[in-house]
């Protein structure tokens, strides 16, 4: 017990200061408990309240991935440009650094492989495990259209009630099949599906017309996945088209890992998303960085 002795009588309760009460910088997440908050606040930038996140997870249902065939080789230097990463719990423990300080986000969805039927995932990571890696949030892929639409679904909500349950985010990903058209009426049905049945953040693919109405119509954050491999300014023109029409952030893989100079890439990206460069200037900062192979320090959050 504390030597109360000699203590001085307390006084100092700032009579004239009112108790602060400081509102939650992401959308629609105010509610949220005090846990869940600070996971969200490790995978978006307060600063910004944009995220830029590496998505690398594409070997749990395709296998090996060009440029992911050594993620200890060619993803680790990638790491400290990234505001959070997107992975399996396999690579986390296999490949990553446990000094790394980027918010996880854990594959916690599969089943079949690239051979089956891609919508017939179930859930594929126990939520205490999703605790015990110090994860800030797990991800469900959502098939809305697919052929199991309503098990994909059912995924999702579990997760969302484990998740409130440890203070966990869970991400829902919009999946598109390969018959399904990536257009905004399509896109706001999947992203309202997702945020209406509990997903903290949702992350789906980028359409050209109506976008805004996209990010409008979710009420929580919502990331724009990079889909396939872009030429470098075609990517970082969709990624700021994205966030000026008002997308919380990206989620890229193939456009990073696949790109001439990945180091130099997730630079530029980060550029866009969390200081509104112009892209063509973008373009000319990547170009610079990977003629010089210069790396600039990454800036400590």
């Amino acid at each position: 017990m504390a030597d109360i002795d000699g203590a001085a009588e307390t006084k100092d309760f700032h009579l004239d200061i009112p108790a602060r009460n400081e509102a939650f910088f992401l959308k629609g997440s105010g509610a949220l408990d005090w846990g869940i908050q600070n996971r969200l606040s490790r995978i978006f930038n307060p600063m910004s309240g944009k995220t830029v996140m590496l998505a690398i997870d594409h070997g749990y249902f395709q296998g090996p991935t060009t440029g992911l065939e050594r993620v200890d080789v060619n993803i680790v230097p990638l790491v400290p440009y990234a505001d959070a990463l997107m992975l399996t719990r396999g690579i986390l423990r296999s490949s990553i650094p446990s000094s790394c300080r980027n918010g996880i986000v854990l594959r916690a969805s599969g089943g079949p492989s690239i051979l089956k039927e891609l919508s017939n995932e179930n859930i594929a990571l126990d939520m205490e495990d999703a605790v015990r890696l110090n994860a800030c949030a797990v991800a469900v892929q959502v098939f809305v259209g697919g052929e199991f639409e309503t098990q994909s679904i059912h995924n999702l909500t579990r997760l969302v009630d484990a998740g409130n349950r440890h203070g966990v985010a869970v991400l829902g990903v919009t999946a598109v099949g390969k018959t399904l058209t990536r257009d905004a009426k399509y896109l706001r049905l999947a992203v309202c599906i997702c945020a209406e049945l509990g997903a903290h953040i949702v992350k789906t693919y980028y359409c050209p017309e109506g976008f805004e109405t996209v990010a409008a119509s979710c009420p929580v954050p919502l990331v724009m996945a990079g889909g396939k491999k872009l030429p470098e300014l075609d990517a970082l023109k969709m990624a700021a088209n994205a966030v000026n029409e008002g997308a919380s952030g990206v989620d890229m893989g193939r456009n990073i890992f696949q790109s001439e100079s990945p180091v130099a890439m997730i630079q530029a990206v980060g550029k866009v998303v969390h200081e509104g460069m112009k892209p063509e200037h973008a373009y000319e900062f990547f170009q610079t960085l990977k003629h010089d192979k210069k790396v600039e320090a990454p800036v400590g959050r």
